[in-house]
């Protein structure tokens, strides 16, 4: 139930609003010190507010001032300010001093209610809004607005602009290459190439050919030259990811490039100038590493000028919400499927998750999610959380409710794993193609048949 703020030193005016408004959890106020408090304890999206506060009650000077304090402590409320009939000059005083509406007493439950309905759907819009203008506004492609992340995107702002060479720190699928593109992105080098490499996928006597390249005869099978990622990232960046799994023998040939901006292909004996940025990233223990002598100090201390720690989803507050509504959009775009939203167990399912495989998994999850649903929004079940839709069954006692809603999770289960095909749909749940329909209609379910 939303929380609405009730601002007003007129006891009966309090009890008549809190009836009149009783689809809301009301919080009463009787002056302006209260309100304040009310206000940062309850953050409510709505406020009504009466002028006339005490101890100017026949005035609207206090009133003014705790709309004016109102909006410096959260600027996005909304704010309907309750008048006398003979006060209209102090209503638009609040009007121009940001009140989203006024009305004028005496109360009427059905106007008042209206008012009051839309004040919050118009709140919720903007914040929707808001939510989504984080997302696509994210010039360098780091999503969120939690403090980690705002300072994260304050860090890669900073160092962008020089050639100091940053190694990135987190655990797996934190986006550790979304943020050395983000490096890229906000540096003058942002129209050259960004090349990846994964040192942990290519093996050990691939990966040197695979940096550095090689000239013509230089082994069995290399029958022309062929340029190595660090020519390919000339003018731009080289994002070297797992470089923890940087075999021992070549660390001394990849501290060269870095001091000395030049390299030699496989086979090779002239030397190459490249003008590289180099960002690398690790899920491991470097300094542990360079103990236990399986990783170069000299090398480590070259990587690290900069460090930047990037937080795992956990401990991203809401970012999730925003990160799992991203991947829906683009994944519903993808797979041209009507999805909206999540519905709210599938909200609470995905606040709930600890996330262990971070922004990764979530992907993973919403893209199958967009796939399994055969509805306009995405619920729990569809996100693999079937423990977290299982409790609907031990809470309920109904066996016609439980029945129902078994089979509806069975036929949306059978139509994606049909992949949209009916005739297959009906087959996999044993009953006809006209019993299936049937049910559909039953259980309201939207079912887009290819």
């Amino acid at each position: 139930m939303e929380k609405l703020l009730i601002i007003d030193d007129d006891k009966g005016i309090q009890k008549q609003l809190k009836w009149s408004l009783s689809d809301y959890e009301a919080v009463l106020a009787g002056d302006r010190e209260s309100a304040i408090a009310a206000v940062r304890r309850f953050e409510p999206k709505v406020v009504t507010l009466d002028l006339g506060l005490p101890p100017d009650e026949a005035n609207a000077t206090e009133g003014l001032v705790a709309l004016q304090e109102i909006l410096t402590i959260a600027p996005h409320t909304k704010v309907i300010v309750i008048t006398g009939n003979d006060d209209r000059t102090n209503a638009l005083k609040a009007i121009s001093a940001g009140a989203y509406d006024f009305y004028q007493k005496p109360i009427d439950a059905d106007v008042i209610n209206v008012i009051i309905a839309r004040a919050f759907s118009v709140s919720a819009i903007e914040e929707e809004n808001r939510k989504m203008r984080q997302v696509a506004g994210s010039d360098i492609g780091i999503i969120g607005n939690s403090e980690a992340i705002d300072r994260l995107r304050m860090m890669v702002k900073r160092i962008a602009p020089t050639q100091i060479t940053a190694l990135l720190l987190g655990e797996s699928g934190t986006g550790k290459e979304v943020t050395a593109n983000a490096v890229h992105i906000a540096s003058e080098r942002s129209n050259k190439p960004f090349v990846a490499i994964n040192c942990a996928s290519i093996p050990e006597n691939l990966l040197e050919s695979e940096l550095f390249g090689f000239e013509k005869g230089a082994f069995t099978g290399a029958h022309r030259a062929t340029i190595g990622k660090i020519e390919c990232a000339e003018g731009g960046t080289l994002f070297l990811d797992e470089i923890g799994d940087m075999p021992f023998s070549l660390q001394a040939k990849l501290l060269r490039f870095l001091q000395e901006k030049t390299i030699e292909r496989l086979g090779g004996r002239q030397e190459i100038n490249v003008d590289v940025r180099v960002v690398c990233a690790t899920n491991q223990n470097l300094e542990q590493m360079v103990k236990d002598k399986t990783f170069r100090e000299d090398l480590f201390y070259r990587v690290s000028e900069i460090t930047l720690n990037i937080p795992p989803l956990r401990d991203r507050d809401e970012d999730v919400l925003i990160l799992a509504q991203y991947f829906l959009q683009m994944y519903a775009l993808e797979y041209k499927r009507n999805v909206k939203s999540f519905s709210e167990d599938g909200l609470s399912a995905i606040k709930a998750h600890k996330w262990p495989g971070n922004i990764r998994e979530l992907q993973n999850k919403v893209k199958s999610s967009v796939i399994m649903t055969t509805g306009t929004q995405v619920t729990a079940f569809d996100l693999g959380f079937f423990d977290h839709t299982s409790t609907e069954f031990e809470l309920s006692l109904n066996l016609r409710s439980v029945r129902e809603k078994a089979e509806s999770l069975a036929i949306q289960k059978a139509y994606a794993l049909a992949e949209g095909n009916m005739s297959k749909a009906a087959e996999l749940l044993g009953v006809t193609r006209p019993t299936l329909y049937s049910l559909i209609e039953k259980y309201g379910l939207t079912i887009n048949e290819t």
